[in-house]
This record gives C-alpha cells, structure tokens and sequence, in this order.
C-alpha cells in the first residue's frame, strides 16, 4: 500500500515552480501538462486532461510553460502540449502534441498497476 497522498479529481495547476518537486513526490502517478492559454491544442487537451484527473488513480499536474519556462527547458519541453508521466517521482513516458483520452489514460494506467 502506497503511502502518498490520494491523486485529485481535478488537475492541479502549478503556481510556484518550486513545489513542481513536491507535487511529483506526493503521487505515486503523475501526469504533467506542459501547456500554454495560447495554444490550440492545448485548449482542445483540457477536457482530455480533466477526464484522466477525474477517472484515473493519477494526479495531474499542469505546468503553463509561458509562466515556468526554466522548468520546462529542464524537461527538454519544445513543443506544447507535453505530457510526461512520471511515476515514483522520475519520469517513465514522454508524449509530444494532442493526445487521446486512452492514450492518456493507458499511459498512466500502465504506471499504477
């Protein structure tokens, strides 16, 4: 049994760059948003997004790149939106540009079993 804290139905968005480590640490399952408000494909993500926050065992994180761009040049984040997994605190999947819910939802899924 998982000594962390229970994921949120909704996605957390991230206001200070220096609790991103902390919001990785807290969930056993992580799913980070790298987006921006201008972004069409990034708006188009959001129900995606919220779904996978609200029907999955994972927490997202959503990180706006305009607002935490140090952070995500740490990521390697090029193009938006960027999803990365992260399970146990480290990365374990990468996925560039508009995704489906399943995909979304079998990436994280695959990390909480």
């Amino acid at each position: 049994m998982s000594a962390t804290e229970p994921a949120p139905d909704a996605p957390i968005h991230l206001s200070d760059a220096t609790a991103f480590d902390e919001h990785v640490a807290e969930h056993d399952v992580v799913l980070v948003d790298f987006y921006a408000d201008w972004c069409g494909p990034c708006q188009m993500m959001e129900p995606t997004v919220e779904a996978v926050a609200s029907e999955t065992d994972a927490a997202v994180l959503k990180v706006d790149v305009d607002e935490h761009q140090a952070l995500a040049a740490e990521y390697g984040v090029q193009s938006i939106p960027t999803l990365i997994v992260f399970a146990d605190g480290e990365p374990a999947d990468q996925m560039i540009g508009a995704q489906t819910q399943d995909v979304l939802s079998d990436a994280v899924t695959a990390r909480t079993a």
